[in-house]
């Protein structure tokens, strides 16, 4: 069973550490795994539009099979790229609180600060069929951050309003403009990709961090920190699995997280979280940053990228776009 930790939100929501990730998820799977972790106790889920992680209809299908009253939930979903005009911003919630069968999510987050050309293509293409479509008639981040906080405090649509894979720079740009500052900010997060700037910038603003990809799982290839021989050997020493190793490295900063499985044993093992010493923190620590890698960076996508400077790692300093 969990600890049952949880991070308070800057407007006083608590939200439980461990958390149910759906991204990476095949469809088909994953209402039955909904239903699995909500029958082993989680209570916080991730969710983003049907047409991005392709599942939250299955992800609502799960939840009404698990019987539970949706007051005891934590449901997070995402603002996708071709809604960031503020105009089109509300329908693409309400397009998800339809998919998910609700009236409202507990907390709601720009999902990236990347603006694709708005139409019912989800992930347009340029011309050149060389890397997505930007919309560079998008008037920025900051106007869509407006959005959002018009939607939260002149609706009751969304209990909380984050980010995802916001950098400082972001981050202080949006705040600085409205004075508004977001509730949460997710981001891939694992020992090997270490951000202390970051941390410490969220920790001073009061933002929870969301780890997604808390295992190193990605979809460029990359080696995991998961399958780190040290990482085993350090689980084996602890009578655990390298996840929960790697979970308890996150929860140990206070952060949450969200680990996707769609195996029953390991939906179970997940949720078992334990506390780390600050040796054993340390440890893990030290193997991280001798692995260091940022695993999911849109302008290596293949095999259409995303022609766009978002995290300024050496592989997008060539990219025509920045965050704007």
């Amino acid at each position: 069973m969990s600890l049952g930790r949880t991070a308070t939100l800057n407007n006083g929501i608590k939200v439980p550490l461990i958390g149910f990730g759906t991204w990476q998820a095949a469809p088909g799977e994953v209402e039955k795994a909904v239903e699995e972790a909500i029958k082993v106790g989680y209570r916080h889920i991730d969710c983003a539009l049907a047409s991005i992680y392709g599942n939250q209809n299955e992800v609502a299908a799960g939840i009404e099979n698990s019987g539970i009253d949706r007051k005891e939930l934590f449901l997070v979903s995402k603002l996708w790229n071709n809604s960031h005009r503020p105009e089109l911003v509300e329908a693409d919630l309400d397009t998800t609180l339809k998919e998910l069968k609700t009236d409202y999510l507990d907390a709601w987050l720009i999902h990236w600060p990347v603006p694709f050309k708005p139409g019912k293509t989800m992930e347009p293409t340029a011309a050149d069929g060389k890397g997505r479509d930007i919309d560079t008639e998008a008037p920025g981040i900051v106007e869509t951050w407006k959005e959002l906080v018009r939607i939260s405090k002149e609706t009751k649509k969304v209990r909380a309003i984050g980010v995802s894979n916001f950098s400082v720079q972001n981050l202080e740009k949006i705040i600085n403009a409205t004075g508004v500052v977001p509730a949460l900010n997710q981001i891939e997060c694992h020992p090997s990709l270490q951000q202390p700037e970051l941390f410490e910038y969220c920790k001073k603003k009061g933002i929870v961090i969301t780890a997604y990809s808390p295992l190193g799982n990605n979809i460029t290839g990359k080696p995991r920190v998961i399958d780190s021989p040290e990482v085993i050997k350090i689980a084996e020493r602890l009578g655990k699995t390298p996840a929960q190793v790697l979970l308890a490295w996150l929860t140990y900063q206070g952060f949450t997280v969200i680990p996707k499985s769609v195996t029953a044993s390991r939906i179970k093992s997940n949720f078992e979280d334990f506390e780390l010493t600050q040796k054993d923190f340390e440890e893990i620590s030290a193997v991280g940053k001798a692995t260091h890698g940022r695993a999911n960076i849109p302008a290596i996508y293949s095999p259409i990228n995303w022609p766009i400077n978002v995290f300024d790692e050496p592989e997008e300093k060539s990219q025509p776009y920045s965050v704007w």
